[in-house]
């Protein structure tokens, strides 16, 4: 079925007439022609990074640009000192080696030194790359050597071992660590302060003709996409997909200019994905704001803790986080009777229908509880709440809503710059990820008869090419240049984007239904609270089943799940009657009250299903919960579904051992 939509795209890509750069390259070094547009955004003067900062300089060099906390003690950049700061960088960067458009590639959490080391590659004429946090030695490696880096920037003793531990990097001249002590001294080995001392009295003009030389339509940042098959591809992006890209978000969401009022954001998201790193550095930069740096430890619980010191303006989250706030809040609800009927109450009634008698009560009570809310996350000061990198289910979108804190949604992709569509105040609808920037276009490839087609962008925010990936490129991009995403979505009559799925995702059944899991993966969340994660089975399968794990607890210090249930589930099990305090104790059907209420919440869910081949015939709760660490999630909190498909191959194949094929759609047997 996919093949068919693929091959109806125009043709391979035209052959570029010589000497005239084409829309995309995949090689480093070469230019791109821009997507340039005749009014408007999209006619503005590109800039490279360089005319971006200085520029920034000019306007906010006083205010803070980057602050953070040491022990106790509060730090803090300017944007004048930042630059300075940059610069040196830069200097001993090329003092250490760093050669035109090789690699730095940096391995760390988010930190003044990561930005530093960032621009500080890209001023010097390098490539910026980031690396995941989470990746292994071997990930590690191929990254290193695949965008010829030259230096390796780490942030500590734990990250410094996987590089050492890969002894093919033909390109690695220096390796630099920016936190904890040194413990063993290595030549070619540096803390942050030996690495700034090199570059302190190096003189302006190499540099400068370096920075001069500089054009907007050049690489200047690799980010590797994680792929959840075959190798992560380099998305170059040029200067002018990161200044420009910054430019029409900032106008699209209104951020406030700094002389005005400065914007105030928390940056904890891994800086090696596009979304942190066109958030928290580029966008804050092009209006002056200031960046604050979460403790390593943020996803683990410390978030919360940050984000009610610095009471941020504008706070992009991943929806997994907005889920451990949902249902922290929850378990807190759980705990206070009357705090949880009231806010109930309220959300239901209030929240989700403004009807006019209740608006008189509402607005007291919105002061009340809301304020209260919105304090203890430290969002009350936060205008602009988003949420992106995955789809985000109706329920926490609607639980958010109903505090008066409305998620606005954006969806895009490394190879779009980040953002292609953002809702924002003025265009909101619930579950649509809103409007293009402006500057940008969609077009929605070989529709169906719902008007669900692949959606495809065009826009200065798409990128140059995959890194010396001709083939993947030519995948990617169709022959006028429009960068097809693999994502199906419709437009409303209104012009709102809806996302219905991956391409790849849909599950095409043995009987020829084509289904986008996640509606009904969502769907099954939502009529049974207890359920954390689920993943739909029934590509080329006679019917559908579902894997299913549980609400659990997280272990603080290596973000494991535990077998200890959530406060919450607790109470959920308590309500029907079982004592269930573990995961162990529900998983493989192990308690007969819980089976029949997780059977009973599907069965809503199949009530709903538009055909019969829609309904989930079989499921079986899992022993453990998804995670990061376990492997069957992206670092975004994505769920790879090919890696769960393998790891979980044993359960999946009994639910098509032949014996137990359901006998009718209507009358499922009993899931074993």
């Amino acid at each position: 079925q996919n093949g068919s939509l693929k091959s109806q795209r125009p043709n391979s890509l035209s052959v570029q007439a010589a000497g005239e750069p084409g829309l995309w390259t995949s090689q480093g070094e070469a230019d791109v022609k821009l997507r340039m547009g005749d009014s408007g955004l999209a006619a503005e003067t590109p800039l490279t990074v360089n005319q971006m900062f200085t520029s920034a300089v000019e306007r906010y060099g006083n205010y803070t640009a980057l602050s953070w906390k040491e022990g106790e003690q509060q730090k803090s950049l300017n944007y004048s000192e930042y630059y300075q700061t940059c610069r040196t960088a830069a200097k001993s960067f090329l003092k250490l080696g760093l050669q035109r458009y090789h690699g730095v590639g940096i391995l760390g959490f988010n930190s003044s030194e990561w930005f530093i080391a960032d621009i500080g590659a890209i001023l010097a004429g390098g490539f910026a790359v980031g690396i995941y946090t989470t990746n292994s030695p071997e990930a590690c490696q191929y990254v290193a050597d695949n965008c010829k880096a030259n230096i390796i920037v780490v942030e500590n003793q734990k990250q410094l071992q996987k590089i050492l531990q890969v002894n093919k990097l033909p390109h690695l001249k220096a390796i630099i660590q920016y936190k904890d002590a040194l413990k063993e001294k290595r030549s070619n080995l540096y803390t942050w302060a030996e690495f700034m001392e090199l570059g302190r009295d190096e003189p302006d003009e190499p540099l400068d003709a370096i920075i001069s030389s500089q054009k907007p339509n050049q690489c200047c940042t690799l980010i590797y996409t994680s792929g959840t098959t075959g190798q992560p591809k380099g998305v170059m992006l040029s200067h002018d997909n990161l200044t420009w890209t910054a430019l029409s978000t900032s106008r699209h969401v209104h951020l406030t200019d700094a002389t005005q009022a400065q914007e105030l954001v928390v940056s904890y998201l891994p800086l090696s994905h596009i979304a942190a790193q066109m958030v928290d550095i580029w966008v804050t930069m092009k209006v002056g704001g200031a960046t604050y740096f979460a403790q390593p430890d943020a996803l683990k619980g410390s978030l919360v803790n940050t984000l009610k010191e610095v009471r941020p303006t504008a706070f992009m989250g991943v929806p997994r986080v907005w889920e451990k706030m949902q249902e922290k809040m929850k378990s807190i609800g759980a705990k206070s009777s009357t705090v949880r009927r009231k806010v109930a109450a309220w959300a239901k009634d209030v929240g989700l229908q403004t009807n006019l008698t209740k608006i008189n009560h509402y607005r007291i009570a919105k002061k009340l509880v809301f304020k209260k809310v919105r304090k203890a996350l430290g969002l009350d000061r936060c205008t602009k709440c988003y949420t992106g990198a995955a789809p985000i289910t109706k329920d926490t979108l609607e639980f958010f809503l109903s505090l008066d804190i409305p998620l606005y949604e954006l969806y895009g992709m490394s190879e779009s710059t980040g953002p292609h569509t953002i809702s924002h105040p003025e265009a909101f609808k619930l579950t649509s990820c809103g409007k293009e920037l402006p500057g940008c276009k969609t077009k929605l490839h070989n529709p169906d008869e719902e008007g669900n087609g692949e959606i495809c962008f065009w826009g200065r925010h798409v990128f140059m090419g995959y890194l010396n990936m001709p083939d993947k490129t030519d995948e990617a991009l169709d022959a006028e240049g429009w960068l097809h995403s693999g994502d199906l979505g419709k437009h409303d009559e209104n012009g709102f984007l809806f996302i219905t799925g991956r391409i790849k995702e849909l599950i095409i059944t043995a009987g020829g239904e084509n289904i986008p899991p996640v509606p009904i993966e969502d769907a099954v969340k939502e009529a049974v609270p207890l359920i954390s994660n689920a993943m739909l089975i029934g590509d080329k399968r006679k019917f559908l089943s579902m894997l299913l794990t549980i609400k659990c607890q997280v272990n603080a210090e290596s973000a494991d799940p535990e077998d200890e249930l959530m406060p919450e589930a607790v109470e959920f099990c308590r309500k029907l009657g079982s004592n269930a305090t573990r995961v162990s104790e529900i998983a493989g059907g192990r308690e007969r009250a819980i089976n029949a209420a997780i059977q009973e919440g599907i069965n809503r869910v199949n009530e709903k299903a538009t055909s019969n081949a829609q309904r989930i015939q079989k499921w079986i709760v899992l022993d453990r919960d998804f995670s990061v660490t376990g492997g069957e999630l992206g670092p975004t909190m994505k769920l790879k579904r090919p890696v769960v498909m393998k790891m979980y191959k044993e359960q999946i194949e009994n639910f098509y051992k032949e014996l137990a094929t359901p006998t009718t759609p209507d009358n499922p047997l009993p899931p074993k």
